[in-house]
């Protein structure tokens, strides 16, 4: 299981919500490099970096925090919020990213998002599948869809997603736990064996869910590889010190 820190961007800050409540804005450094390089030394290879602002104002915003990271870190970074059009895209990947996160524009555009996966592949984009109550959230959680998390993911699935980030918002800097049994569920209901036709083309990934939200202690990192989960994101429980570099830096060498 990959191990994937958060860095989430305000003003150019590295900041933490809670529930993705701008309101509860804590900012924890000024400088989001110094925080990438920290995770780089301590052995992390993959950065979560979101842009709030963006998710805020529907366009990227914070594309220069990117473009520095990308530039002076190895990391290899998925870089989501507010990517709305081709050129959000274009803006992103040339600034660094080496994946996309689409999360609102999955529901609203679902053409553009669609046109993406078709693109620039399944390794490249990943469905952002943020939920509340079982319902997806859009517009950096200011809003809830109508549309079935379930449902939402197995149809993206069909569109040749494989990648998909899931944060339950309830537990999102709560720092009280992931929602385990949710994983479990997502795992149980969008595990779609390979295709047999001998064009590989047609193959249809397996999910590579990526947990996210309300990681707050290190021992639960094994329940979630346990239950299959290919990725976690880890914020808050590091910058309050809930989870040690070197406990993470442990896990990466053993696993």
């Amino acid at each position: 299981m990959r191990i994937i820190p958060a860095i989430d961007i305000i003003d150019g800050k590295c900041v933490r919500l809670s529930k993705g409540d701008y309101d509860t804005k804590k900012i924890y450094n000024e400088h989001p490099l110094e925080v990438a390089k920290e995770f780089e030394a301590h052995g992390i290879e993959y950065l979560h970096l979101v842009d709030l602002d963006g998710a805020k104002s529907k366009h990227i915003v914070n594309h220069k925090v990117l473009e520095q990271i990308a530039s002076q870190t190895s990391l290899k970074i998925d870089f989501g919020g507010g990517l709305k059009t081709d050129n959000d895209l274009r803006v992103a990947f040339e600034s660094g990213a080496n994946q996309i996160t689409g999360g609102s524009i999955a529901v609203k555009d679902r053409e553009t998002f669609k046109s993406w996966i078709s693109k620039f592949g399944n390794t490249k984009i990943i469905l952002g599948a943020d939920a509340k109550d079982e319902k997806v959230a859009v517009s950096g959680w200011l809003e809830e869809s109508k549309e079935e998390l379930i449902p939402f993911i197995q149809a993206y699935q069909q569109e040749g997603i494989s990648y998909v980030i899931c944060t339950d918002i309830s537990k999102d800097g709560m720092l009280e736990g992931p929602s385990f049994d949710l994983y479990k569920k997502i795992l149980e209901h969008c595990h779609i064996e390979r295709s047999r036709d001998a064009d590989s083309s047609n193959e249809v990934n397996n999910l590579k869910l990526i947990a996210s939200g309300g990681i707050s202690h290190f021992d639960e990192l094994p329940k979630l590889a346990e239950l299959g989960c290919e990725g976690t994101i880890i914020g808050k429980a590091i910058y309050e010190g809930r989870i040690s570099m070197k406990q993470l830096e442990e896990f990466i060498l053993n696993n």
